[in-house]
């Protein structure tokens, strides 16, 4: 909860969040270092537009100052595998019914592909 007040305090200086997410990344245990440094790398590069920012001790990317994604490491609930997630934000909708996380164990090319389209699409 306190990391959660000092995201809420941290104001909107876009260099102090980038900052942020960074040393959250530089924090993360191995593999989910290198999953969210290339997630990072892939987010800023598909969508110019998201800004980065912490959200509940997560790297998340948000338009607006709305998060549209997230990071989230196996690490943080001790599960087996990473976690790309969506909120409500992200223009993914198809029909009735859609993913809006999903499950990483690593990135490969075709993985990585998948992400950009989602990730443009979600800021659509």
């Amino acid at each position: 909860m306190k990391e959660r007040l000092q995201e809420l305090n941290a104001g909107e200086d876009k260099a102090d969040l980038e900052s942020a997410v960074l040393a959250k990344i530089a924090e993360m245990p191995e593999p989910d270092r290198a999953m969210g440094k290339r997630l990072h790398d892939i987010i800023k590069a598909s969508a110019p537009v998201l800004s980065s920012r912490l959200w509940y001790g997560m790297p998340a990317y948000a338009k607006d100052g709305k998060v549209v994604c997230f990071f989230q490491t196996a690490q943080k609930f001790k599960t087996r595998y990473a976690t790309l997630g969506f909120s409500d934000k992200a223009h993914l909708d198809e029909g009735a019914m859609w993913p809006t996380s999903f499950a990483l164990t690593k990135l490969t090319a075709a993985e990585e592909a998948k992400i950009v389209a989602l990730v443009k699409k979600a800021v659509s």
